[in-house]
């Protein structure tokens, strides 16, 4: 596991050092959040409503800005093929990576969802189930992002494929991470949505390694 810790240090010090990607990521979500109530207007009733949609489609979008670049930088350069003959398992280098990405982008995103959930006007009630919502959701974005990441890589316009593969796989995050909310400022419980959020988290953390290094090995071949 220590090579898995490397790799995650590795990647947080070159995102620190080129800080722009998560800069652009985090400010995009919020400048996307802030422009909604010039878009619907002022009424408190109308943006409580549509806040937890609104964040929720703001954090998927945000985290795709970075999806791209996930293994493009160490394809270019060679280092994802010296890591691809490194004694660690290619599946570990790629959850290293993914967590890399998650701590640079979903966490942040995290972070400054209460504040926007204020200027959202949105229900107190459901502040923390939204922050729960994404703390289970941002990582299952970023593990089945992962795939369509390797998936694209040296393709030309990737960016717009990435999109095409990814977004339809996030649909489901979408609509229980917004239920979620829903539930609990409607009186109900949200233990069913963040069960289920929580079920695709442990089901992607197996599979979207195997499946995005086996892209990566195609990509490497």
């Amino acid at each position: 596991m220590s090579g898995f810790w490397i790799i995650v240090r590795r990647d947080l010090r070159l995102a620190l050092r080129q800080g722009s990607d998560s800069m652009m990521v985090v400010m995009f979500f919020v400048l996307t959040c802030i422009l909604f109530p010039f878009g619907v207007g002022p009424e408190p009733n109308i943006l409580a409503r549509i806040a937890p949609g609104v964040i929720w489609v703001a954090a998927l979008l945000a985290s795709m800005l970075s999806l791209e670049r996930l293994f493009l930088t160490d394809y270019e350069d060679g280092s994802l093929e010296l890591l691809g003959t490194s004694p660690l398992p290619l599946e570990f280098i790629v959850l290293a990576k993914i967590t890399a990405h998650w701590l640079t982008t979903g966490l942040p995103l995290i972070i400054a969802t209460p504040l926007l959930a204020v200027l959202l006007n949105m229900h107190e009630a459901g502040f923390w189930v939204l922050v729960a919502a994404l703390a289970l959701g941002t990582p299952t974005l970023s593990l089945i992002g992962a795939i369509g990441a390797a998936l694209i890589l040296g393709a030309r316009r990737g960016g717009v494929l990435l999109s095409l593969l990814v977004l339809p796989l996030y649909i489901p995050v979408l609509i229980f991470g917004v239920s979620a909310v829903d539930a609990v400022v409607g009186g109900f419980a949200a233990k069913t949505q963040l069960l289920i959020l929580a079920g695709m988290l442990v089901v992607s953390i197996p599979l979207a390694p195997f499946a995005a290094s086996a892209a990566l090995r195609q990509a490497l071949e």
